[in-house]
C-alpha cells in the first residue's frame, strides 16, 4: 500500500555463447539487470518544460539503484552454447546491455501486485503505469485511501 517493495529472488539463465570469462560475464549480467531496475523504478528524469534543462541531476533528485535494491537472492546461470554466427570472438556473445531488458519482469510483477491491490479495493479496470514506476506512482496506482492506512488498536 505504500508503494515500496523488495525483490526477494531473481534467477537469470543467460546464453552467453562460450564465455571468455564467466566471472566478468556474470558481473555484466548482474549489472545490466540492476541498471534496468533503475530505469524501470527509480531513475526519474525531470526536465524544465521551457528550456529542456535537466532538473534532476543532483544527488538529492536522481536515484540510481542502491545496494538495498539488489535482489535478496540473485542467481545467474550461464548456458554454454557456442555462437556460430559469423564475426564473433571465440564463439562468445554480448553480456553487458542485453540483460538490462530482463528486469522488465520485475516491472510486470509490480504491475500484477498493483492489479491485486486494486481488485481488493473493488477496481478491476485497466490502468497505465509509466516508467519509471517510482514509489509514489506505485502507491497512487494502488488507489490507496487514507482509511486503509489506519491502524486499529
Amino acid at each position: 500500500l505504500t508503494g515500496q517493495f523488495h525483490i526477494l529472488s531473481t534467477d537469470i539463465v543467460y546464453d552467453a555463447g562460450t564465455s571468455l570469462n564467466p566471472g566478468v560475464d556474470i558481473g555484466q549480467i548482474e549489472g545490466g539487470f540492476m541498471q534496468g531496475l533503475g530505469y524501470f523504478f527509480t531513475e526519474q528524469l525531470v526536465l524544465d518544460g521551457t528550456t529542456g534543462k535537466v532538473l534532476s541531476d543532483g544527488t538529492w533528485d536522481y536515484h540510481p539503484p542502491s545496494s538495498l535494491d539488489i535482489p535478496v537472492s540473485f542467481n545467474v546461470t550461464l548456458i554454454d552454447h557456442p555462437n556460430t554466427v559469423g564475426f564473433n570472438v571465440l564463439s562468445s556473445k554480448a553480456s553487458g546491455e542485453p540483460p538490462l531488458m530482463l528486469s522488465i519482469a520485475a516491472f510486470f510483477a509490480a504491475k500484477d501486485a498493483i492489479y491485486a491491490a486494486r481488485r481488493d479495493a473493488g477496481h478491476n479496470e485497466f490502468f497505465q503505469l509509466d516508467v519509471p514506476a517510482t514509489i509514489g506512482k506505485v502507491q497512487q496506482a494502488c488507489l490507496v485511501t487514507p482509511d486503509q492506512l489506519n491502524i486499529n488498536v
